[in-house]
């Protein structure tokens, strides 16, 4: 079933509620608003609470240690993928992880880290000869307005790596994982696929593939971490319980991605 633009917008809403940064505004709202009560000792002894527990949970989870082990466990699901297999595939398919609209200091639109680094990698293995047919699959993910979408923009950058343009096909419809895999699904049937994305993400990217009949490969594309958990624990210093903020973006990432399976899964898409 597809999304409707309300329910898309409603989605994205909610995903503000999974952000860790969320929560700490909000500790930090109700921390303020108690302070600004009329004083008792018992609100004083919750303003006391609130105080330490937002300092613990912020610490926590802007710790290197905690994003890293958090998106460890996910990264840590497939293995990197070994084309010395002898395997051969109808299409590799890569998935979109964002686009930068253009405006007055940004001449063009510009694909998102995440998705030059997918669409790399799909386009390595597509030139070690691994499918005829390489997929990309991004569409406009803004509830409003209309933006760029990001399988134009993954084809030029393919095509800019050697991918020829006849061997390349389009899926521009899609706004998230499940659509990814709708729409390709729609494009290529049953098909079997190598399915490109980053190595968090492929948890819940195999399994809303796998709902709609596919047996997908996974080609994990940029791995976060060096080693698996617990391997690289040994390598641990001080630097790693000292918050960063890029820290907590990996923390956030991690959460995000874990309650994407458990919302997918609750709503029957998984």
């Amino acid at each position: 079933m597809d999304m409707t633009p309300f329910l898309f917008g409603l989605y994205k809403l909610a995903k503000y509620g999974l952000y860790p940064l969320s929560w700490i505004i909000l500790l930090l709202a109700l921390l303020a608003l108690m302070a600004l009560l009329p004083h008792s000792p018992h609100r004083l002894c919750w303003i006391r609470r609130l105080s330490v527990g937002t300092l613990v949970l912020l610490a926590v989870l802007s710790a290197p240690i905690t994003g890293s082990t958090l998106l460890g466990i996910l990264e840590s699901r497939y293995p990197p993928f070994d084309p010395g297999r002898g395997q051969h595939f109808d299409a590799i398919v890569v998935l979109g992880g964002g686009i930068r609209a253009k405006g007055t200091l940004r001449p063009v639109d510009e694909l998102g880290d995440l998705t030059v680094r997918r669409t790399t990698c799909g386009a390595e293995l597509y030139l070690q000869g691994l499918a005829p047919r390489l997929l990309l699959s991004g569409g406009n993910a803004m509830v409003f307005g209309n933006g760029p979408r990001e399988s134009p923009e993954m084809r030029r950058w393919a095509q800019r790596l050697g991918v020829p343009d006849q061997a390349i096909v389009i899926e521009d419809q899609s706004r998230t994982t499940y659509e990814n895999a709708l729409y390709t699904k729609r494009l290529i049937g049953n098909a079997s696929i190598l399915l490109v994305t980053s190595p968090s993400h492929l948890p819940r990217a195999v399994a809303l593939f796998k709902n709609q009949g596919f047996s997908p490969t996974p080609a994990p594309c940029g791995y976060i971490n060096r080693n698996r958990l617990p391997d690289g624990w040994d390598a641990l210093d001080p630097f790693a319980f000292l918050p960063t903020a890029n820290s907590l973006d990996l923390t956030t990432d991690a959460i995000t991605e874990v309650a994407g399976i458990v919302i997918y899964w609750a709503t029957g898409k998984l």
